[in-house]
């Protein structure tokens, strides 16, 4: 008979399932409870999540969510018109933002990626474009460990991306895109919020 691995799942105060990166800083546990994996089909929430990946890669997720009100406030809560049009002025405040991760190429990047965002609208725009690599499965991951880190959809929205201009969209940062928008569902099979995006039942 099969043994199927323990789940590392852990059940909270509150008697839900989360993974454990959910279940002890607050500030994530309700990002877990509320945003994370709903889908987003909205050009300028998803330029922010696009931005805010990017933002995160070599760091946590924490650090962006407690900056992300310092991040919309820069980045003209990220319109993506207004960010398009941002000059060398704007790059030198947003680099003495301390309210933001002062990454350069990273504060570049957004600026193009704002840029090409506006410029694949005559292709039908983001959203269509990124929703267009939703694969045809979704992981049903009993532990943390059996949540791969990338994907061969999330290897082919990157190079399309590229090839339309935008940045700082590599195979790894585009799959956690991909799970933070609902496009596939990486919550752990007894998690509270498995299945809830409605887009795998």
């Amino acid at each position: 008979m099969e043994h199927l691995p323990v789940s590392d799942a852990i059940v909270g105060p509150d008697g839900l399932a989360r993974p454990r990166w959910a279940s002890v800083d607050p500030m994530l546990r309700d990002y877990y409870d509320t945003e994370w994996g709903v889908p987003v089909r909205d050009e300028h929430a998803l330029f922010e999540r696009i931005s805010l990946e990017a933002f995160q890669s070599g760091l946590s997720w924490a650090i962006i969510l407690r900056k992300r009100p310092g991040f919309r406030a820069a980045f003209a809560d990220f319109d993506p018109d207004r960010v398009a049009a941002f000059a060398e002025d704007d790059v030198a405040r947003l680099l003495n933002d301390e309210k933001i991760v002062r990454n350069r190429l990273k504060v570049r990047a957004t600026i193009t990626n704002a840029q090409a965002t506006v410029a694949l609208r005559e292709r039908g725009g983001l959203v269509d474009f990124v929703w267009s690599f939703q694969p045809d499965d979704t992981p049903r991951p009993r532990t943390q460990a059996d949540v791969p880190t990338s994907s061969a959809a999330s290897v082919a929205l990157s190079k399309a991306l590229k090839q339309v201009g935008f940045v700082f969209v590599g195979p790894t940062t585009m799959f956690a895109l991909m799970e933070a928008i609902g496009m596939i569902d990486t919550h752990l099979l007894d998690s509270h919020r498995r299945g809830s995006s409605g887009v795998w039942g």
